[in-house]
């Protein structure tokens, strides 16, 4: 249960609804069919990230990954056996069930690859600012200030009273 109400924020802000919405999902009970995969989230680099997944049992042609705008959509679905195949499990503790994972990805981070190897899913993530949005240090100059150009009087302004 959710100890706290969102809606008078979002009744007096505009340009908030991501935002909102994270914390509304943040706040929200996760169920057991949302903790499957278990995942890891882990820095790589001062801009690098890694997201890796337990897929046991799945393969490569079973797993599909989706990057929009800021989302990553991460799917499994194994095909169902073959009428012709049967087997007797005697105990299943893998699972193999489908899922859906979905991350929210923060501004100017792409997904730079993925790999299965052992069972884990690795998909690479990178954080890449904009030059123009990057910080930039303004030198301090010393002495007198730059001179600032004063705006020109045009001749076509009306005439001075007398």
């Amino acid at each position: 249960m959710r100890q706290f109400d969102l809606s008078p924020l979002y009744r007096s802000t505009i340009g908030f609804d991501r935002l909102f919405s994270l914390l509304d999902q943040a706040g929200a009970p996760e169920s057991a069919t949302t903790a499957y995969p278990p995942y890891n989230i882990e820095r790589t680099g001062e801009n690098a990230y890694r997201l890796t997944l337990a897929v046991a049992g799945f393969g490569e042609a079973d797993l599909s990954i989706e990057s929009r705008q800021n989302g990553l959509t991460i799917k499994g679905a194994k095909e169902a056996r073959k009428e012709g195949e049967a087997s007797d499990v005697l105990y299943q503790g893998i699972a193999a069930r489908a899922f859906e994972r979905r991350f929210q990805l923060a501004d100017h981070v792409q997904v730079t690859g993925a790999r299965l190897e052992n069972g884990l899913l690795h998909v690479d993530l990178i954080r890449e600012i904009p030059e123009a949005q990057r910080p930039r240090t303004i030198p301090i100059g010393r002495g007198a200030p730059a001179p600032v150009a004063a705006p020109k009087e045009s001749a076509k302004e009306s005439p001075k009273a007398a």
